[in-house]
């Protein structure tokens, strides 16, 4: 696997996965998206980690997309690299994905952030999908999350015209989770995942998917779905240590079973 995509373990439970190609300014090669995919397949299957970092270095997240393997490109080329088969294990990983962003995270970085489920910024970080003004548009979900994260009119905005948007207005409509200085996003992931890694695991991944499931459901299903969820989760362990430690005044040991 190339080490433009770093495996990092700061402690039991929490998986970092760190972009590394400074020199390109964490631009998403067709090999850093092959190496995201095969990590996330991997971590996702992996019954120790229980969360998920993702993030670039301490001046940028990811630039988006590397141009110089697309100029030249063809339609017929384009479809044949399928790379909506590397997008895929990231968006249906069941377990929690923070992204830790420092600086830019443009076009598919942009997307790559917003396939995650909490989004921590430094104060200095930008967000953007400005493929239109190199004549293209987004094509890893950028049209589609961004207005489910947005709205309508601000992701217009942001589509038409390819003008970045800095951490606090991303912040104010709702594209992050949070705004740290920047010498702390990734102190503030690590807590997060901490805290995440904490709780149960089931639980966990029940939420996530009720909550990604749910999205693009009427109301009506959404709820059946997280009734259902709510319901199965009373055969775990976890529910009834969570419950038994509550009441003892203790603190619970939660196992994933």
């Amino acid at each position: 696997m190339t080490d433009d995509v770093l495996l990092e373990r700061p402690e039991e439970r929490i998986a970092v996965l760190r972009l590394n190609r400074p020199q390109a300014r964490n631009a998403l090669s067709l090999a850093v998206r092959e190496a995201l995919s095969q990590h996330f397949t991997q971590l996702g299957e992996d019954s120790v980690t229980r969360c998920i970092i993702l993030t670039g270095g301490d001046a940028i997240f990811a630039a988006g997309a590397d141009l110089r393997d697309m100029v030249e490109r063809t339609p017929v080329d384009m479809i044949a690299r399928r790379s909506e088969r590397l997008w895929g294990p990231i968006a249906a990983c069941p377990k929690p994905v923070i992204a830790a962003v420092n600086g830019w995270a443009l076009g598919g970085g942009c997307e790559l952030a917003m396939h995650c489920d909490v989004i921590v910024a430094g104060e200095g970080a930008s967000f953007g999908q400005p493929e239109v003004k190199v004549g293209i548009m987004p094509g890893a979900g950028g049209t589609q999350r961004l207005v489910r994260a947005v709205g309508k009119f601000r992701a217009m905005k942001m589509l038409m015209t390819g003008d970045p948007v800095p951490a606090r207005d991303a912040l104010a409509m709702g594209l992050v989770s949070e705004v740290v200085a920047d010498a702390e996003v990734f102190a503030r992931a690590l807590d997060l995942a901490r805290k995440i890694a904490s709780m149960p695991p089931l639980a966990i991944m029940q939420i996530k998917e009720a909550v990604l499931a749910g999205e693009d459901s009427s109301l009506e299903a959404g709820l059946m779905l997280e009734r259902k969820a709510f319901q199965l989760l009373f055969a775990t362990n976890d529910q009834k240590e969570g419950m038994r430690a509550f009441l003892d005044k203790r603190k619970p040991e939660f196992e994933g079973r």
